[in-house]
């Protein structure tokens, strides 16, 4: 499993972080992505950029479509 695999199922299982990376995604998609980097660090799975765009243009369920149709623009 990728670092950006392991570190989306970790951010699903917290839902206040979820909610709150969500709520920047519709305001500032890009500072999201950045944020998403932010605790990869800190939950020592790092990732670029680059990975996290990666992995969630590649999600295929409802509730991430739901979101990439909301933060697409920074994506």
């Amino acid at each position: 499993m990728s670092n950006a695999a392991e570190l989306y199922a970790k951010i699903e299982q917290d839902r206040d972080l979820t909610r709150a990376l969500f709520r920047q995604a519709l305001q500032n998609p890009e500072g999201a992505i950045q944020a998403i980097c932010q605790v990869g660090k800190q939950m020592n799975l790092p990732v670029t950029h680059d990975e996290v765009k990666g992995f969630i243009n590649g999600l295929d369920d409802e509730l991430s479509k739901q979101w990439l149709v909301k933060a697409r623009g920074g994506l």
